[in-house]
């Protein structure tokens, strides 16, 4: 049951985070949107592998 209530909590802090930047710096995000838009997709991937690769690391660590 704690399992599920971290991931639970983990995806609220998600949405927080995501409606923050949105909130904050609406053009940054638009200006990102658009260049991600002209990315090659494969290349996208790899961004999204390299942040998927941190932020497993960081939780590995901080939850240790």
């Amino acid at each position: 049951m704690r399992l599920m209530s971290d991931l639970w909590a983990a995806l609220c802090l998600v949405f927080v985070l995501e409606g923050l930047i949105l909130f904050a710096i609406p053009g940054f995000w638009k200006r990102n949107a658009e260049q991600m838009l002209t990315m090659p997709t494969t290349t996208l991937r790899r961004i999204g592998a390299g942040v998927l690769a941190v932020g497993l690391l960081a939780l590995y660590f901080v939850r240790g």
